[in-house]
């Protein structure tokens, strides 16, 4: 089993890259979907234990809007885009051109359509990035989506994983219209590998030390 602690700050730079490459190319496929410039920066990448990842949120009891998908491929894992509801809403609102829409009482379908095509956009092209770097062949399933306590989402994205290990690549995401630069929608990225998988990755990218 792969342990991550042993992650070095190579390894780390090569995964920041592949965010802020990431990032890139999520921006532009927003920007084409939204029809206005988007910008996305990746201004942290860490490792965390899933304690510390449910700290970050605020809590095991925090409640926000999770996009949950599952990594298969070469390299499978799991990963969740997780934000505030609040922000999450704000970006729906922009998305569907409705400023009513809440995720309080029934959230309509085309509001929750909406968030889980911002989370397929965000993971295909991070994963798309991984993927040109280490020629894996990686790809996410259909994503689903959660507005529950974090505690709850991460268990329920962890059942089958028992043996993953207790740490995950953390990817802070900021996205932003650049016409509109003091409201950007902070969410977090949580890449949380199966068994092996990262010994794979970095052994593609020609890294050794896990």
């Amino acid at each position: 089993m792969d342990d991550i602690r042993n992650l070095t700050g190579m390894h780390i730079d090569i995964l920041r890259e592949i965010g802020n490459i990431g990032a890139g190319n999520a921006a532009t496929a927003l920007s084409m979907l939204l029809n206005k410039k988007i910008e996305m920066a990746v201004p942290r990448v860490q490792i965390a234990t899933f304690a510390e990842m449910m700290e970050l949120i605020g809590g095991p009891e925090q409640v926000v809007a999770c996009v949950y998908l599952r990594i298969e491929g070469e390299a499978p894992g799991n990963m969740f885009f997780v934000l505030p509801p609040e922000q999450a809403e704000r970006f729906v609102r922009r998305m569907i051109g409705d400023d009513s829409f809440s995720f309080q009482g029934e959230a309509h379908e085309l509001g929750c359509s909406a968030l889980q095509e911002l989370g397929n956009i965000l993971a295909g092209s991070y994963l798309s990035a991984l993927a040109d770097f280490t020629r894996l062949n990686l790809h996410p399933s259909v994503p689903a989506l959660a507005i529950d306590m974090i505690g709850a989402v991460l268990s329920f994205g962890l059942l089958e994983l028992s043996r993953a290990g207790d740490y995950a690549i953390l990817i802070d995401t900021a996205i932003y219209d650049e016409r509109r630069p003091d409201e950007s929608i902070n969410g977090h990225f949580f890449l949380l590998p199966d068994p092996d998988s990262f010994s794979i990755i970095f052994r593609a990218l020609g890294v050794d030390g896990l």
